[in-house]
Formats: C-alpha cells, sequence, structure tokens
C-alpha cells in the first residue's frame, strides 16, 4: 500500500511544486513548500479521514519528494539560463 502511495506522492510533487511556484511567485520558500505539501496531501488517493494520518507518517517522505522537486525546477531553470 505505501509503495503506491510512495509512486503517487512522488508524481505529485512536481505538479504541486510547479503549482507553489506560479501562484506563488513572491512568496517565501516555506511558504511555497507547505503549499506544495498541502497540494500532495489534498490529492492524494485516501479516503480523507485517513490522509491526515498518512500525511504523519509518511512527512518525511513527503518533505524529501518536495525538495527533489525543487531541485529538479532549479536545474531546469539554471540550464535554461
Amino acid at each position: 500500500m505505501f509503495i503506491n502511495i510512495k509512486s503517487k506522492i512522488t508524481e505529485l510533487a512536481y505538479a504541486a511544486v510547479n503549482m507553489a511556484e506560479e501562484t506563488l511567485d513572491s512568496s517565501s520558500g516555506k511558504e511555497k513548500k507547505d503549499a506544495a505539501i498541502d497540494y500532495i496531501v489534498s490529492m492524494l488517493p485516501i479516503v480523507s479521514p485517513f490522509k491526515g494520518i498518512i500525511s504523519f507518517v509518511l512527512s518525511k517522505f513527503i518533505d524529501e519528494a518536495v525538495e527533489k522537486a525543487v531541485e529538479y525546477m532549479n536545474s531546469i531553470k539554471n540550464s535554461e539560463a
């Protein structure tokens, strides 16, 4: 079960970081990261009452997925410059 959820989190992280970057362009990195995490949790294919539990259990994994997505997005920006 967690393998499928982790895969979905990794997939959602890229969309979440992109969404946070576009909608919170001038905000701080922390605000963008929090928005990305909220987006990921809201989009998880899990029944609502369990989202909080799953997000708590996998909070470190979600955080790492967002960080990897940010690094990837930054590498793309740097290669285009």
